[in-house]
């Protein structure tokens, strides 16, 4: 499995290596340097800790999904498991963190059925949150409300089906019927019933203020890297570029949103009349404390997962 892992970092870091080289080329190499020398990278461990922050908080919302639906589990290895699951983020729409079904399953013995939705439940919440961040600086900056409004129905939508036993019911049945899922339907019905539990009204509610908490712990960092380039910026508009930016990649299903989360945030500051160079060097400085400090946390998190449990060898779960 790890052999496979490696494969996919290789070819993401391989990816982003392009990207940022032509993002480089097109704000002029020089000019991109020198705005990397002015940055005060001092406030860089600040930057790292804060998005530790945005994974403490994820992981609370994590371990808080897993005893709503009744998983027995130690927290330090609910910790372990989850930190593991950051070396999927440069996954297509993150659906690589199914492994941390899989090593509940193998720690716990709970069947992935039960747990796997824990996994949809937080891309649901991660969703909402952001939403909520950007919805208000969309509105005041006249720019992206189409998109978050469209991505916001969808999950109010996927929220109504999933909270409406009758409705979710009916469409199980329907899919029971498809001689493929047959099969999977006692699956898929303990699947529904674990997200029915997480997408209560408390538990939604509770969820999404953790979620807010932590995305805020991001967007304040981004929002650092900008006021340390000089650029005159409020909080609001920092959270609200990079809450988008972040919406628009993951909606791609793009490994970790790769050029389309770069691009928007470059974008949106030569947007507004900001040098290409410092808006092509604050993007990358915020992907690398963000996007791939997450996937080093996940590459220390499975070394020391295997050292406590032994190798991970089921290849399914990079499937």
């Amino acid at each position: 499995m790890l052999k496979k892992i490696k494969k996919k970092v290789l070819i993401s870091l391989s990816v982003a290596g392009i990207l940022y080289l032509a993002f480089t080329i097109y704000a002029n190499i020089n000019d991109v340097v020198s705005a990397f020398e002015s940055f005060n990278w001092i406030i860089f461990p600040l930057l790292l800790l804060l998005s530790f922050g945005n994974y403490l908080f994820r992981f609370l919302k994590w371990d808080y999904f897993l005893s709503i639906i009744n998983v027995k589990i130690k927290r330090i290895d609910s910790f372990s498991i989850f930190m593991s699951g950051l070396i999927m983020s440069v996954t297509p729409g993150k659906m690589g963190e199914l492994m941390k079904s899989y090593l509940v399953k193998e720690i716990s013995g709970t069947p992935m059925s039960r747990t796997f939705p824990v996994i949809f439940v937080e891309r649901i919440t991660d969703f909402v949150s952001l939403i909520f961040i950007t919805l208000i600086g969309a509105y005041i900056f006249n720019f992206g409300r189409e998109i978050i409004i469209g991505v916001g129905i969808f999950f109010l939508i996927v929220l109504i089906v999933i909270s409406n036993r009758n409705i979710a019911l009916r469409i199980i049945g329907l899919l029971g019927k498809i001689k493929f899922l047959e099969k999977h339907l006692e699956s898929i019905q303990n699947a529904y019933e674990s997200s029915y539990l997480m997408l209560r009204p408390w538990p939604l509610f509770l969820s999404t203020i953790i979620s807010i908490i932590s995305w805020s712990f991001e967007c304040l960092g981004y929002h650092l890297i900008l006021i340390n380039f000089n650029l005159e910026i409020s909080f609001l508009w920092a959270a609200f570029s990079y809450g988008f930016a972040t919406i628009v990649g993951a909606i791609t299903m793009l490994p970790g949103g790769l050029g389309v989360t770069e691009g928007s945030l470059t974008f949106m500051l030569i947007r507004n009349n900001f040098p290409k160079d410092l808006a092509v060097a604050s993007t990358f400085i915020v992907r690398v404390v963000t996007l791939w400090f997450a996937l080093l946390i996940g590459i220390l998190s499975v070394s020391i997962y295997q050292n406590r449990y032994g190798k991970i060898t089921v290849e399914t779960v990079t499937n």
